[in-house]
């Protein structure tokens, strides 16, 4: 586009170049919408990034429900389909996994020898399971029960549970972690059954008997996931995340698009689509919240960011739109440099 203006200085590839004065404290302008607010006086070709952009904290003019377009539905009988597998509880699955859980950090070591020596041993004799996994994580001992992270430690593993991409899940405790498998199990209305088997590994005996009992455990659970076989059903079962990778400047013309027009079409087949990564959307969220479908809709976003907000400012952090490296451009970022001298500092703009 010819503004009239050239650049001021070197401005490196997808980076954003100012085509009009913005003076202190007025909001910048990208596709329309505003990205945040001049740091300090910005002239016509000048480079605008983080050095010069800041995002103020304000009270966006909320309206909920006021820019709504319609979705126009695929008739239920013309609605696309896939092979998916039918749970117990109408839920459909896209896989076919066995998944073997550790609920507190100890305990990831043995889930995962579990894993390796089933998928050895035992899959090959299973045609039609996907496979086993282990799930591991830092946490689950030394938490405090009441605190939010042992909550969402708790709501996260039971989403795995429930997970209709797997047949079955294998819980591996410890036993004396703080997220044991009574308080697990209770908290979040797990049952143990053919599908959901626990092993305790102090109670077991140790990694070694443990393992055996988490081989026999699985073998257990890959005789019912061969039982289960693909079956047409409507794409309306079909839950779809959209998750933020390392974004560059092309993403909003380019990934974002493409993604959000291959939703519309999952949407209009009656799917879900989930909008993940809320802190995000901060300072956008006024955006969306025109757009709910309902006032409740858009008033339960609000909530949300409300609770981001007071999250940050208890953690002493902030809410700056892009945390990660992976995204900001550095005088110089430093590698680790391991023995023998192969990784080297690289001193480049991303």
């Amino acid at each position: 586009m010819d503004t009239g203006h050239s650049s001021r200085m070197a401005i490196p590839e997808g980076h954003k170049i100012a085509l009009q004065s913005i003076p202190r404290d007025q909001p910048i302008i990208k596709f329309g919408h505003p990205i945040g607010v001049a740091a300090n006086p910005i002239a016509p070709g000048e480079h605008v990034h983080t050095h010069n952009v800041a995002l103020h904290d304000v009270d966006n003019d909320y309206q909920f429900a006021t820019d709504i377009s319609r979705t126009q539905m695929v008739p239920p009988g013309e609605r696309a389909m896939f092979n998916g597998f039918i749970r117990s509880n109408g839920r459909v699955g896209t896989r076919n996994y066995i998944g073997i859980l550790a609920i507190v950090n100890c305990s990831a070591g043995v889930g995962r020898f579990i894993a390796e020596r089933a998928s050895q041993d035992l899959l090959p004799e299973f045609s039609g399971v996907d496979g086993i996994v282990a799930l591991g994580h830092g946490a689950g001992c030394c938490m405090n029960p009441e605190d939010d992270g042992f909550s969402i430690l708790q709501r996260t593993l039971a989403g795995y549970a429930h997970h209709p991409n797997f047949c079955g899940i294998l819980l591996v405790g410890l036993g004396c972690e703080v997220n044991h498998l009574d308080c697990l199990m209770e908290n979040m209305q797990l049952f143990a059954g053919p599908t959901l088997q626990v092993i305790d590994i102090q109670k077991s005996g140790g990694t070694r008997k443990s393992i055996d009992a988490g081989v026999e455990a699985v073998g257990e659970m890959l005789a019912e996931a061969v039982r289960t076989r693909r079956e047409p059903v409507s794409a309306s079962h079909l839950i779809v995340g959209l998750e933020c990778g390392g974004s560059d400047a092309y993403s909003g013309i380019s990934a974002n698009p493409a993604l959000g027009e291959a939703v519309d079409l999952l949407i209009r087949h009656g799917g879900t689509a989930i909008l993940s990564e809320t802190p995000e959307i901060y300072g956008a969220e006024h955006l969306l919240t025109r757009r709910a479908g309902s006032t409740e809709v858009g008033e339960s976003l609000v909530k949300r960011i409300r609770w981001w907000q007071d999250y940050t400012v208890r953690l002493g952090a902030v809410i700056n739109n892009n945390p990660t490296p992976g995204n900001k451009a550095v005088a110089s970022r430093p590698s680790w440099k391991n023995p023998s001298g192969l990784w080297q500092r690289q001193v480049a703009p991303i």
